[in-house]
């Protein structure tokens, strides 16, 4: 008989505003240790990019922003900050549609999504501020993923999570944007299922699975920018990439 699954979600809370150089591995140490709670091996911790890209300086002043003739065309039509409108330009490969006051874009990591997710919200009490992706969310789930490694002595992974919305479904989810230590897609083809039958194309994206299964205890407002998701078992991966999950224009079939 198949042996079921228990998972757990172990929130994080963190009640710190983040600030440019905090420490994101020890808060989530710190936080932990709060709660009599530690690290286990094979743990997967999911982190909001939120606290890293505000950790690392990834906030952006917009009345610094000069926005050029497109930016200040496009937000006449559209009624938005011409000066955000520049940033996200700024922050994309294309402007892959402009539809009821939203830009869909291309960013430079090669998301699609909504204003090159640029994000106006929890940004804290500076005005005028909005706050950017990071710069290579792989790497920061890499660094994070070693410090922790280095200070625990527990082998756990990382899984960077934003919020995006979809093009067939309404309502929006969390989706890994980095990860380290685990493989973000799990292939089936090629085994059998129940019946026998050859699997040809199912491949299950777990790290957006995991990511949108930690945003059940995170929200939106509750100091909760990370969590332990605990008694999966995945794939390790030593060169992992949110890459490997990106699907590629020419195979894109909304684009």
């Amino acid at each position: 008989m198949d042996e079921f699954i228990n998972i757990q979600i172990i929130p994080i809370p963190i009640h710190d505003d983040i600030s440019n150089g905090d420490d994101i591995s020890d808060l989530i140490i710190k936080s932990l240790k709060e709660k009599n709670e530690s690290l286990q091996e094979n743990d997967i911790v999911v982190i909001t990019h939120k606290i890293i890209s505000k950790a690392e300086g990834k906030t952006t002043d917009l009345t610094r922003i000069v926005p050029s003739e497109e930016s200040k065309k496009i937000s006449s039509q559209m009624g938005k900050d011409p000066r955000l409108v520049e940033l996200i330009i700024s922050q994309s490969n294309e402007i892959v549609k402009i539809e009821r006051n939203i830009i869909i874009t291309e960013t430079k990591h090669g998301f699609v999504c909504a204003n090159a997710g640029i994000d106006t919200s929890n940004v804290g009490k500076l005005s005028n501020h909005v706050i950017l992706l990071p710069e290579d969310p792989d790497e920061s789930a890499r660094k994070i993923r070693n410090d922790i490694i280095s200070r625990t002595n527990k082998n756990v992974s990382v899984v960077i999570s934003d919020t995006f919305g979809r093009p067939f479904r309404k309502g929006q989810v969390n989706i890994a944007i980095g990860v380290a230590g685990i493989d973000p897609i799990k292939s089936y083809i090629g085994k059998t299922d129940m019946y026998g039958n050859i699997l040809r194309v199912t491949e299950i994206a777990i790290a957006d699975e995991i990511a949108s299964a930690a945003e059940l205890v995170m929200g939106k407002s509750s100091r909760v920018p990370a969590t332990i998701v605990r008694g999966y078992d995945f794939s390790s991966s030593y060169d992992s990439s949110i890459s490997k999950i990106t699907r590629s224009k020419k195979d894109d079939l909304f684009r």
